[in-house]
């Protein structure tokens, strides 16, 4: 779809012009013109006096036949030759998808070994697209972008899902750039709308205020980056079969080169994201002493501490113990969210997880909405309680 002016309806009285939020609309000959600046708002349609402004369906149009390509893929990362868990996340969420369009799901594989393919098949993958060359090892957003646009161009799959990760987020938009078409970052949520069979992409937006629904009509492949943890590992089949196809006949370039890598040393206890069980304070924790009640029970169940951006606001805990749309996502077994009131932005990072026990004074906090177990009262005086209960149960 697009808009257009009708040269031959149109006066020049120029009272298109400020109904466009995004200045899109000139004027060019005495009569009104729509540029590329163009966002398919629709604020202009209904302001003309004579009519002379429509939207159109562009029949034929190079680059947008919205029926182009057929399938899924999945853009599987590695690091250090192990397939990341975010890639078996994607498969999953990839697998819904491709079995609503009646499509195949193909997994896409740089730098790892054949081993690494055959773990995508069992996972949920029909095709596995691997190319082991050596300047694919390593990360470089170069050849990446170069080898996966030019896979795409030839076999033309409708939907392309990678992570939002570190290496998602910065290869990926390139991809799109080269492939002329749109992107969705960071999406908690997919799915297909069964009229028009296009890519339903959910994310936050407005600060998290809102989760918008996002489309890409008019362009192919459909792209999105989805944050890890949000979604659920497919099934894993030990017997499921696949094809394997090795891309070996690429010539593969690069302007630069990964000379070496440095790990950050970190404290174990911290990688949120691999945590089975998190302990996580927001604001009702009410400062230091609450948040030392939250240490005191994460010793006692081997677990880790987090908290809502409230309380990394107020100086209480450092920033890389955040959760939320502006911190980490996780998906432990079990999340323990004590004194969060629930704001959708603190959900987006933790509402994956498998148990989630709330624990606020508020019986109408949101968070009780996704808890699995809700406790309504004051944690200074069920905490205590808590840890007690779980050092006995261990006896401790």
């Amino acid at each position: 779809m697009f808009i257009r002016v009708n040269t031959d309806k149109c006066t020049g009285c120029e009272t298109c012009l400020q109904s466009c939020p995004y200045d899109a609309i000139i004027m060019k000959d005495g009569k009104a013109e729509i540029t590329e600046l163009c966002q398919l708002c629709r604020a202009c349609l209904n302001v003309c006096p004579e009519g002379a402004i429509s939207e159109v369906r562009e029949e034929g149009a190079p680059g947008k036949e919205k029926g182009q390509g057929k399938g899924v893929w999945v853009f599987a990362e590695q690091r250090d030759g192990r397939i990341a868990d975010v890639s078996f996340e994607l498969l999953g969420a990839g697998r819904r998808l491709a079995d609503i369009l009646g499509a195949e799901l193909s997994a896409v594989l740089f730098g790892s070994s054949e081993d690494g393919a055959d773990e995508l098949i069992k996972w949920g993958a029909d095709k596995i697209y691997h190319c082991p060359d050596e300047i694919l090892g390593v990360f470089n957003d170069e050849p990446y972008a170069q080898l996966l646009s030019d896979l795409i161009q030839e076999h033309k799959p409708e939907i392309v899902l990678a992570g939002a990760t570190p290496v998602g987020r910065s290869f990926i938009p390139r991809v799109a750039a080269r492939l002329n078409t749109g992107l969705t970052a960071d999406c908690t949520s997919l799915d297909i709308d069964r009229e028009t069979g296009h890519l339903l992409q959910v994310r936050p937006a407005f600060g998290g205020n809102i989760m918008a629904t996002i489309l890409c009509p008019l362009t192919r492949p459909q792209m999105a980056t989805v944050r890890p943890r949000v979604m659920k590992r497919g099934v894993y089949d030990p017997d499921r079969k696949g094809e394997v196809i090795r891309i070996s006949d690429r010539k593969i370039s690069s302007r630069t080169s990964v000379k070496d890598t440095v790990k950050e040393a970190s404290d174990l206890a911290l990688n949120l994201q691999e945590a089975n069980i998190i302990v996580a304070g927001g604001r009702g924790a009410g400062g230091e002493k609450g948040f030392a009640l939250l240490y005191e029970l994460a010793e006692a169940l081997g677990a880790s501490v987090a908290a809502s951006r409230a309380a990394v606001d107020e100086g209480w805990i450092a920033y890389r113990h955040q959760v939320g749309q502006t911190g980490k996502t996780v998906g432990p077994k079990l999340y323990i969210a004590c004194g969060i009131s629930g704001a959708v932005q603190h959900l987006v990072g933790m509402q994956s997880s498998d148990i989630i026990v709330a624990i606020n004074k508020n019986p109408e906090a949101p968070i009780f909405n996704v808890a699995t177990y809700g406790i309504v009262g004051d944690l200074f005086e069920i905490l205590p309680i808590f840890i007690r209960k779980v050092r006995e149960a261990k006896g401790l």
